[in-house]
């Protein structure tokens, strides 16, 4: 049984960097050149969660070295995050991470129509980024005032032609 502990604990000084950071590199290119959002949000959430475990070893890498098995709990950890069959990156990102970032600002993921989220993603990122601007400053409600004088120009505009 002694080897068996010995093979679990060499084992992750090459599991380790393939598991963490070769195999989500790759995993993270794949999904940049895929058209879904879904992929994205998975990589992006494992390589925030990824680099927040990076800086607490760092921070706190005597204490965590006291802790048995730490760099096997770690492994296990990043496989869960890893691993499609589990999707822990985003369960993480959707119970964890979006609540609290959403707590102070709007959540215009929840409040659009779906008409609006396809209007704004039609749009560049500044532009996106402008239309945020504005709904912090002027509300949702100027936004639709806004998205309403557009579609009845838009109407008059085919309507003339």
């Amino acid at each position: 049984m002694g080897w068996f502990w010995t093979l679990l604990l060499r084992g992750n000084g090459l599991a380790g960097p393939v598991v963490m950071l070769l195999y989500p590199l790759y995993a993270s290119i794949k999904a940049i050149e895929s058209p879904f959002k879904e992929d994205d949000q998975q990589w992006l959430t494992y390589w925030v969660i990824y680099s927040f475990i990076t800086l607490l070893e760092l921070g706190a890498g005597p204490v965590l070295a006291w802790i048995p098995l730490w760099s096997t709990i770690k492994l296990v950890f990043a496989a869960w995050l890893v691993l499609p069959q589990f999707r822990g990156g985003a369960l993480v990102y959707e119970r964890y991470v979006r609540p609290y970032f959403y707590k102070s600002g709007v959540n215009l993921d929840q409040k659009l129509t779906d008409s609006q989220r396809k209007f704004l993603s039609s749009m560049s990122p500044q532009a996106r980024s402008s239309v945020a601007e504005f709904i912090d400053h002027n509300g949702l409600d100027a936004f639709d005032k806004i998205m309403a004088a557009a579609n009845a120009e838009s109407r008059k505009r085919r309507g003339d032609s």
